[in-house]
């Protein structure tokens, strides 16, 4: 998959801005999904990039500032596309210096996706992300969590917290059904911007929906049980570990209607 544009603070990247970010680990981002030049959920995204900022480097950019820099690359591709929008300091990882490092960011876009098709299975694995609400880079557990689900039999990697909980699986959020409202695994997960359109479309559609804890023992008396993240608002899980999952075409189809429920808005 080629990049259209690969821009830094609103420019397009040359090598020799590019090879000090190679492998670098101490950043957050956001990805969206980009539809005629126009982004669902833009508010949680530019929050997202706010509240990470001041827990990762105790201040962040102006909004105005960010919103330029998403336009920019926006007028340099297509009206289809993903984007994902990097924030880090140029003092890079492993030190302490920075604190006085203006924050840069790095955006690059691809060919829009949609995400699987599913239904997909799950491996249920022990582990717990590293700050959880903050969307960082340099995260090697998923990777090597998904390619050993993978090797195994399964499509991806679900995590069970220290205390037993289903939290979030690799890249995606998970959410539940129990034949009459949408359930919410209570755990230190990172909150999805996907998550969050969806949760107040629900509301809109007065659609009842709650967090619970939610253990592997749990499952089989759930009725469905789908993943989510910024391709997609749903996608069908019909297993988890060695427990199969019902299909729930009802929570599909009030997912995806949330989520076309939230307008699209330009930068």
């Amino acid at each position: 998959m080629s990049f259209h544009v690969v821009q830094r603070d609103g420019r397009t990247a040359t090598a020799d801005e590019l090879a000090p970010l190679a492998f670098s680990g101490y950043a957050h981002f956001t990805a969206m999904q980009v539809r005629g030049g126009r982004v669902r959920g833009l508010d949680l995204h530019l929050d997202r990039l706010r509240t990470a900022s001041e827990e990762l480097f105790g201040r962040a950019l102006p909004e105005e500032r960010v919103r330029s820099l998403l336009r920019a690359a926006l007028a340099a591709g297509p009206d289809d596309l993903s984007l994902t929008a990097t924030v880090y300091s140029p003092a890079g990882e492993f030190t302490a210096r920075g604190a006085g490092a203006e924050l840069e960011v790095l955006v690059r876009t691809a060919p829009p996706a949609t995400g699987p098709i599913g239904p997909l299975a799950l491996m249920a694995v022990d582990h717990e992300r590293v700050l959880p609400a903050v969307k960082h880079v340099g995260e090697v557990a998923k990777t090597y969590f998904l390619r050993q689900a993978v090797a195994r039999g399964f499509d991806d990697a679900v995590f069970v917290d220290r205390r037993s909980r289903l939290s979030e699986a690799t890249i995606w959020n998970v959410a539940f059904w129990d034949g009459e409202a949408v359930v919410w695994p209570e755990a230190h997960v990172l909150g999805g911007t996907t998550m969050g359109i969806v949760r107040r479309g629900l509301d809109r559609l007065g659609i009842p929906q709650r967090s619970q804890q939610v253990r592997l023992d749990d499952l089989p008396a759930l009725s469905g049980a789908v993943v989510m993240n910024s391709w997609t608002p749903g996608v069908a899980v019909d297993r988890i570990g060695e427990v199969p999952l019902p299909s729930a075409p009802r929570l599909l189809g009030l997912l995806h209607r949330a989520y076309q429920e939230e307008p699209l808005l330009a930068p």
